[in-house]
Formats: C-alpha cells, sequence, structure tokens
C-alpha cells in the first residue's frame, strides 16, 4: 500500500468514526431525556388514578433564575403503606419538609425571608440522585394536612411511576435534525477521503475488468478495501462514543447537566448503528462501481461522462413539497417531517452538480482569463466531482440558515401580553379564602420590612344585554393601573370598565350562576391596553358596584415587588400555601428555553462547519490528485503553478457561491415550515427573518476558498513527482 492510499484509508475511517460517534450521541439524546422523566416522574400528579391515599400537588417555582419543583401532599392513609419512589425516604407528615441537596445548601446560603420560609416545617430528610431529574435538581416536599393543601390539589392512590414517562419532544426533535443534518455532512467527509485515490484506483479496476476479473470479483475487492477502513473506523467510532456523551453531561437542557448513564441506550439500538454506519459506506463504494463494472474501457480511457439535464432541479421541488405536506397535515408525524428533512437535505446531492455544470458553462462561454478556462472545462467535465468539494458548505449552509430563521422567530415570541404588570405576583385561591391569606401575607411583609402590600381581587363574571359574558376583576380604578396591563382614566363613583361601551350589566360569583344587577348608579367606563398589545384584561368592577349578595368564586392575591426585594416578596405570598404565578416567572422559563436552543445550535452550526471544511480540503486535494497526469503535464510545458492555484479556486468557490446561496433560501423556507408548527400550538406567533440568515453564506463562501487554499502545496507536491510516476 503506498502513501496516498494509506492516507485515504486513514482519512476514511476517521470519517466513519466521526459519523458514528455523531449519530450514537443524537440517537442517545431521547432515551437521556426519557431516564430524566423516568427519575422525576413522581413529582408530578397523576390526574388518571384517583384515590384516596393521598393529596398531591405540583407548582414551580423560581429562585435567583433557577427552577424549583415544589410538591405539597397530605397523606390520608397510614404513609407506611404509601409505595416511595427511588430517592424519596419517607413520606412527610404535617410540618416535615424533603429538599434536594442542592435546595438546601441555597436555604443556608441566602435569609429565611428570601427563600426557607418558602417551605413551612422542619426539615426532617434530603432527596437522593436517583429522585431528581437532573444533577442539582431543586427539589422540596412539603407535608400538610389535608385540610391545608391548596386548593390546585388532587387525590390519588399514590405517586406516578416511572413507567409513563415520556422523553422531552422538543429535544427529540432536534436529535433527529441533528442526524439528518449533521450525519450528512458526516457522510459527505467519508465520501471525499475515499476519493482521494479513486481516478487511480478506477483505472486499476477497469484493467482487471479488461483483464478478465467478474463484476463480483471487482466488487469484492473493493469491498474488502473499504470495508476495513470503514468497521475499523466504525469501532473507533464507538470506542469515542462514550466521550462524546461524558462532554454531552456537561451541556445543560432545560434547566440542569445530565448524569452519565441517561446517555445509556439499548445493546440492540447501538448495535445496529454501529453496523449500519459503514455498511452505508460500503455500499456507496459498491454503487460507485456501476461505471467500471458496466463500461471498462471508458473508465480507463478517462471518457467524459454524459451532461447532466435540468429535469435533475425537480428533486427540490418534489421534495420540498412532501416536506411541507408533512409539516402542515392535521396530525403532523415526527417521522414524516424528519423523513421530509432528509429529502430535501438529499436533494443537495442531485440539484448540485447541475448546478456546478450550469456555472461551468458560464465560464467557458465569457470567461477569457486562463485560470476562468480552465476552471470552467473541469466543471463542464467532471460537475459531481467538482461539486462533491463543497457539498459539505452546502450542507453546513443549509443548517445555519435553517437556525439563524428559527432563533429569532422563538426569541419573538418572549414575553407575553397576560393580564399582570411586569412587576406583579400573583396566588391563585378561593374567593371565601382570598381575605384571610391577603391579611397573613400583608403581616410577614410588614415583618420583614417590605414596603409590598397585598391585594385581594376577586373574579366575577359580567353579563350582557346581547348574552355575552366576560370575566371581570373586582378592584379599584387606582389599583388596577398599578397592578394590571390596562390603561384607566379613573373617576369618582363606582364603575365598570372595559372594552364593551355602556351598557346594562349582571354580575355573578360564577360562569354558571345567575346574574344580577349591578349597584345603582354604577357609570360604564371605557379601557385602553398598555403599550398597544391586545387585551388580556376584558373588564374591572369597582368593589363597590358588588351587590352584597354576590361572593366571587374564584379570587387572586396580587402583589407588586416595585421597591421591594423580589424574593422576599415570593417567599411571603408562597406561605400561603397557593401557587404563585408572574411575568418573571414566564420570563425565566422563556429564558431557559431560549439559552438551551442558542446553546445546541451553536454546538451544531460549528460542528457542521468543521465538517464542511474538512471535506472540502480534503476533496481539494483528492481533485488535484485525480488530475495528477494533466496537471504535471500542463507544469511540464511551462504553466505557472500561480495560475493553476487561481483555477482551482475559482473552481471551488463560484459554484459554491451559487450553491450556498441557494441552500441559504431552501434553509430558511424549511425553518419556516418547522415553525409553522410551534404556531399552531400558539396563536400569534410569528416567524421573524433578519438579515443574519446571510451570515453563513457569507461563512461558507469563505470555508469553501479557505478550504481550496490547499490546493497549491497538492500542486507543488505533483511537481515534485517524476511524470513518468504516471
Amino acid at each position: 500500500m503506498d502513501r496516498k492510499t494509506r492516507t485515504s484509508t486513514i482519512l476514511t475511517a476517521v470519517g466513519v468514526a466521526v459519523a458514528t460517534g455523531l449519530v450514537l450521541l443524537l440517537v442517545s439524546l431521547p432515551y437521556a431525556t426519557q431516564a430524566r422523566a423516568e427519575r422525576a416522574n413522581w413529582q408530578l400528579p397523576d390526574y388518571d388514578r384517583d384515590g384516596t391515599a393521598m393529596l398531591f400537588s405540583h407548582t414551580e417555582d423560581y429562585t435567583g433564575g433557577d427552577a424549583i419543583d415544589r410538591v405539597d401532599l397530605a397523606s390520608t392513609v397510614d404513609p407506611s403503606t404509601i409505595a416511595l419512589p427511588p430517592g424519596v425516604p419517607r413520606v412527610p407528615g404535617p410540618g416535615e419538609v424533603l429538599v434536594s441537596p442542592g435546595l438546601l445548601e441555597r436555604m443556608h446560603e441566602l435569609p429565611a425571608a428570601q427563600l426557607a420560609d418558602r417551605f413551612p416545617g422542619r426539615v426532617v430528610g434530603t432527596l437522593t440522585d436517583a429522585a431528581l431529574k437532573y444533577p442539582g435538581q431543586l427539589v422540596a416536599v412539603v407535608g400538610h394536612t389535608p385540610d391545608t393543601m391548596p386548593d390546585s390539589a388532587v387525590r390519588t392512590n399514590g405517586f406516578q411511576t416511572a413507567s409513563i414517562a415520556e422523553p422531552d419532544p422538543m429535544l427529540e426533535l432536534l436529535a433527529g435534525v441533528g442526524v439528518v443534518v449533521l450525519l450528512v455532512p458526516s457522510l459527505v467527509l467519508v465520501a471525499s477521503s475515499s476519493r482521494l485515490t479513486a481516478a487511480r484506483r478506477e483505472r486499476r479496476l477497469a484493467a482487471l475488468r479488461l483483464a478478465g476479473a467478474t463484476p463480483g470479483q471487482v466488487t469484492s475487492m473493493v469491498a474488502a478495501e473499504t470495508g476495513i477502513a470503514a468497521v475499523a473506523g466504525a469501532l473507533l467510532g464507538l470506542a469515542v462514543s462514550p466521550v462524546l456523551q461524558a462532554a454531552a453531561t456537561l451541556v445543560p437542557w432545560d434547566g440542569g447537566t445530565w448524569r452519565s448513564s441517561d446517555f445509556d441506550m439499548p445493546a440492540g439500538v447501538e448495535v445496529a448503528l454501529v453496523v449500519a454506519i459503514p455498511a452505508l459506506v460500503l455500499l456507496a463504494a459498491v454503487v460507485g462501481l456501476r461505471r467500471v463494472v458496466s463500461n471498462p474501457v471508458g473508465a480507463a480511457s478517462a471518457h467524459r461522462p454524459k451532461p447532466l439535464r435540468p429535469w435533475r432541479l425537480l428533486a427540490l421541488p418534489i421534495t420540498g413539497a412532501f416536506f411541507f405536506y408533512a409539516v402542515s397535515s392535521d396530525d403532523p408525524s415526527l417521522e414524516m417531517i424528519l423523513l421530509g428533512l432528509l429529502l430535501v437535505v438529499g436533494s443537495a446531492v442531485v440539484v448540485g452538480p447541475w448546478v456546478t455544470y450550469a456555472v461551468g458553462r458560464i465560464f467557458v462561454r465569457f470567461w477569457r482569463r486562463p485560470s476562468g478556462l480552465l476552471a470552467g472545462r473541469r466543471l463542464l467535465d467532471d460537475p459531481r466531482g467538482a461539486y462533491r468539494a463543497s457539498a459539505g458548505v452546502v450542507l453546513a449552509v443549509f443548517v445555519g440558515s435553517m437556525a439563524l430563521t428559527l432563533m429569532p422567530s422563538f426569541e419573538g415570541m418572549a414575553g407575553g401580553s397576560g393580564s399582570l404588570r411586569d412587576s406583579v405576583l400573583a396566588a391563585y385561591t378561593s374567593g371565601e379564602k382570598v381575605g384571610p391569606l391577603t391579611e397573613q401575607t400583608n403581616e410577614r411583609l410588614a415583618k420583614t420590612g417590605q414596603q409590598a402590600r397585598a391585594v385581594a381581587v376577586g373574579e366575577v363574571t359580567l353579563g350582557t344585554v346581547n348574552g355575552s359574558r366576560i370575566t371581570a376583576y373586582v378592584v379599584t380604578c387606582a389599583q388596577a393601573g398599578q397592578l394590571l396591563k390596562v390603561n384607566v382614566t379613573c373617576a369618582a363613583g363606582p364603575a365598570v370598565y372595559s372594552f364593551l361601551g355602556a351598557g346594562d350589566y349582571t354580575v355573578s360569583g360564577g360562569y354558571d350562576e345567575p346574574g344580577v344587577p349591578l349597584n345603582p348608579g354604577t357609570a360604564s367606563r371605557p379601557m385602553g391596553t398598555v403599550n398597544g398589545r391586545s387585551a388580556s384584561v376584558s373588564a374591572i368592577i369597582d368593589p363597590a358596584a358588588i351587590p352584597a349578595g354576590v361572593q366571587p368564586r374564584d379570587a387572586e392575591i396580587l402583589v407588586s415587588t416595585a421597591g421591594s426585594d423580589p424574593e422576599t416578596v415570593r417567599t411571603a405570598l408562597l406561605a400561603t400555601g397557593e401557587t404563585v404565578y408572574g411575568q418573571d416567572t414566564h420570563v425565566v422559563r422563556q429564558h431557559i428555553m431560549l439559552a438551551d436552543l442558542r446553546r445546541v445550535t451553536v454546538i451544531g452550526l460549528v460542528a457542521a462547519a468543521v465538517l464542511a471544511g474538512c471535506s472540502a480540503a480534503i476533496a481539494t486535494a483528492g481533485s488535484v490528485m485525480d488530475r495528477r497526469r494533466t496537471f504535471g503535464a500542463l507544469m511540464a510545458a511551462g504553466t505557472p503553478v500561480r495560475l493553476l492555484s487561481r483555477a482551482l479556486r475559482a473552481e471551488a468557490a463560484l459554484p459554491a457561491l451559487a450553491a450556498t446561496v441557494g441552500a441559504g433560501v431552501v434553509g430558511v423556507a424549511v425553518a419556516l415550515g418547522l415553525f409553522s408548527l410551534v404556531q399552531d400550538a400558539h396563536s400569534g406567533a410569528s416567524a421573524l427573518v433578519t438579515p443574519w440568515v446571510l451570515a453563513p453564506v457569507v461563512l461558507g463562501l469563505g470555508v469553501a476558498v479557505l478550504a481550496a487554499s490547499v490546493c497549491t502545496p497538492a500542486l507543488n507536491g505533483v511537481r515534485a513527482e517524476p511524470l513518468a510516476d504516471e
């Protein structure tokens, strides 16, 4: 085996190892999220299992931007008869609290008024890692008596089991997309490596065919030659995969990192993947022998292949139509969406060579410089080989354009137009309990020296003469302007402020209760929105307008954190035992999700760019080796290496420019299709296309030109070798 063949074999093995390692990591992600969900499933209520063993409530809280999962429960039977999930030492009784080690450490770091007071009772134990979704998760299990449980509590026979846990659908989708968009560049890298000595091998095999070798013998030789490298690469990828998984454990997702055991997957799946990837490489190598097997004379003489036909352009609209059908169907299937995405990515293999051929025709027809003519003839003679150098770059641009369309669109969804102002926290409760709980909250706020004060706000149903019914908040006009996202002009006397205009209203404590007229003298006044946002508050009613017999069924305790410590205010409100929410809670959850997406996007783009640059550089070097005799003859005739280098750079750059522009457009279109899935679940969400989508095109062209710079050392290597060797 000579040096060039040995280099090609090593690079092929490395390419297969990269592909195997990436696929094993990406395929393990759904199993990792499944393992997470199985550990943490006990923290969620089981709405499908009615029972009498316990009352159970789960809420999500935040401290310093980190999520706290809080479980409130009250046993109605002997606690020893309740099956415990792994990692939970006992069922806490009234006044007892179990916490995770991370939360216990945080409780010791912060003043009690900012965190520990949220969990009334004595800490009697800690949860182990087997009960935590991820290392360092903040979890509290608070024991109650049945009469002190939150109103949101459900009756159940016990904790949820791990058997009904489901993986994270978002990460499952991203893992599938990652397999599609990173596996293809990896295989392009493998193909580029195996093509380093393709021309010489093709002539050698054609000579064997002409000497009497059968197609089966030729195929067996190639399979053995490629199989050694492919199998060695797959085994190397399998050996390296634990290192990649160890690195993945450091990448946060949904608030925390991972345990190393999360990435374990069934042995059958792992073996199937390790076998499938080298099998694909072998299949590609065997399929590439078509010309040698069917036309050995043409292969031996390097006969010019037939020109490409424009019908290749149909591959893109056909696969695009299938993809958009998959994402726009009434019941989108993840498998169909990923298949459509794979077909769109695969269409580049069909369309790209024709684009390269078209660029070559333009060179030959309009370019008169020697380097341009040489590049044009190369593009016309072998458009498939010329496109191979930019195939990885095209796929990287596609991935980048898709990501840089999705990310601004997701970020545009951040924030919200809820009913509360940004600085306001709220706790849901009943109309009967809202008064005493509001007094308790204000006592705690005063005790901790906070200026904030809680306000009891009832929810009633407002009816109109035309039969329509809306929910209205019972609060004074001045307090509404401070707490709710409304724009009102207050005036003396009781009034109804709404978007419905003047009219005769009725009011009731619940939607299914009959309405009664408002108190005499109640006026109707208009209400506007804040900053032009869509209204989430339909109406507000002065408490003085509510008849004495009307009792709101539902109510909220509202507190503005302006001028006070938000953590202390939240703690005082949470001490009521009710669920607390606010705009800050919504924003923190969005920031966690967006940070996860940005992190995954950066990792994916870096991986795609590295694979693309390596495959482009190897393909360019392989192109020089394929034409060693031609370049050797030109240099022997006096053609400067500088001129040949310019021709090779033009040969790589201009087709890459045309192809990357097309890939950028397709990437934006695919991203819009994927975002439509989000729009179906979030009404009002709109896609946002920014000038940043051009960045992958510019960077892709730069990567292609930079990778093409290896042509000069390769040409110098050809010049240093005797022409007689070929």
